[in-house]
């Protein structure tokens, strides 16, 4: 627990909040570009083109991008680890369906390997379902109030809507389970709560009895005195309210087109597949045209390959991302709430203790001391937080907008080379006819 780390992270040189947070203005908007202009937001757009001149094909011109890693590294993480140091690999993998009289449910594999010397054994192998994944969750918020916890995948489906043992949503689910476990272990100081110790070991997890952790922090916090409003949040945390407030919103609005974006691609699928059936079944009546029938067949066909490939990633790759990061907030928005309640219950106390003081002159008790250092671990828990939040935020959307970039183009590749072998074979076929009627 971090409690007693106030002070080492707020003199640790961190740079200031107010120099990665990146406030959003009606005249910055997140997630827009201006092409050909030098309009972007500096935590989601990072490509830059190498060349003005229009390049010769679509996959010449994504070459050009390039990633502007160096610019970024005077606000990348403190704390991340390279490869060599890390010393906590975990691994969600190997979905298993189990099923009972009671019940039916999907386990996963959970891989450790450590050399840290609070494991017993350096590598470890457990099997955990997603109920399990949310214990550990619940405990890591109740012990580190201070931190921000990474969200998990939502635990409820609509019946009927999605079917929750279905390959893809089991793949799905691995998928953001593992990252939920990657970025704890990966956290200086969740990575070390005794919770994620007993997660990543324990052959039988006892819930129920869990461990005897208790946060004073979180008791103190849940226990604010009644009635106390707080006289004005600090700046920089006003800042990081709005800001999420306007982020949240550009990504439900992105959600919500790409939602529709899916449903009109399925409509024109199935239309485009019935349209290049009726090109097959032309071929049996139409001797003469039975190449370029059967090509026009099969154009349709691979474009509607394309089209196909393009909506399952979006459905499994990009959406899956922006949810993420809707309940990120959420978690994020739940943490500032806390350290809001930690500075009022320091201001309450200090209020009283002045009056006490005035009409008595006692010292200044030692509760306030101490609810003025929980208000100081979490101011510099939620800073340091906050900007590993939005370097991870850099990354993730850096390689989610690229990958887009690189399907899109993959697909309209395949569509336009199915497209330009037809024109071959076509030309082909008036040159044999040109060469029969001379003959």
């Amino acid at each position: 627990m971090s409690v007693g780390a106030p002070r080492a992270l707020a003199s640790s040189g961190q740079k200031p909040i107010t120099e990665i947070l990146h406030p959003l203005s009606a005249a910055e908007e997140p997630l827009s570009a201006t092409v050909g202009g030098d309009k972007q937001e500096v935590g989601l757009t990072n490509g830059t083109p190498v060349e003005t001149s229009s390049p010769a094909s679509t996959s010449s011109l994504f070459n050009r991008l390039q990633l502007d890693d160096d610019l970024e590294a005077d606000v990348r993480d403190p704390y991340a680890d390279s490869s060599e140091t890390r010393d906590l690999f975990v691994t969600v993998d190997d979905p298993k369906k189990h099923v009972s009289t009671m019940e039916t449910y999907i386990t996963y594999r959970v891989s450790t390997k450590t050399s840290r010397v609070e494991f017993d054994l350096p590598e470890y192998c457990v099997r955990r379902r997603y109920q399990d994944f949310d214990w550990l969750r619940i405990k890591l918020e109740d012990s580190q109030p201070t931190h921000l916890i990474p969200p998990l995948p939502e635990k409820f489906v609509m019946k009927g809507v999605v079917d929750r043992f279905s390959e893809e949503f089991v793949e799905t689910r691995m998928k953001a389970l593992d990252k939920f476990l990657k970025r704890v272990a990966d956290h200086p100081v969740l990575s070390f709560n005794p919770h994620l110790n007993a997660f990543l070991t324990a052959k039988d997890l006892n819930k129920r009895q869990g461990l005897a952790l208790l946060s004073k922090v979180g008791e103190s916090v849940k226990h604010v005195a009644g009635g106390y409003k707080l006289r004005a949040r600090p700046a920089e945390f006003c800042a990081m309210g709005e800001y999420l407030d306007t982020f949240n919103q550009k990504l439900g609005t992105i959600d919500r087109i790409a939602q529709r974006i899916l449903k009109e691609q399925s409509e024109y699928l199935t239309e485009l597949r019935e349209y290049g059936s009726v090109y097959s079944s032309w071929v049996g009546s139409e001797d003469e045209l039975l190449r370029p029938l059967e090509g026009v067949a099969g154009c349709v066909t691979t474009s509607c390959g394309a089209l196909e490939d393009l909506g399952e990633n979006m459905s499994q790759d990009f959406l899956p991302v922006l949810r993420e990061y809707v309940l990120y907030i959420e978690s994020m928005k739940n943490v500032l709430r806390k350290r809001d309640q930690s500075q009022a219950e320091y201001e309450g106390r200090l209020e009283a203790a002045i009056l006490r003081k005035q009409e008595d002159r006692t010292p200044m008790p030692v509760e306030v001391e101490k609810c003025q250092d929980k208000m100081e671990c979490f101011n510099a828990d939620l800073k340091a937080d906050w900007e590993r939040w939005q370097s991870n935020k850099r990354q993730d959307f850096k390689q989610l907008l690229t990958g887009m970039a690189d399907r899109n183009i993959n697909s309209y590749e395949k569509s336009q080379a199915a497209w330009e072998s037809l024109i071959t074979l076509l030309q082909d076929k008036q040159t044999e006819d040109k060469t029969s009627e001379t003959n």
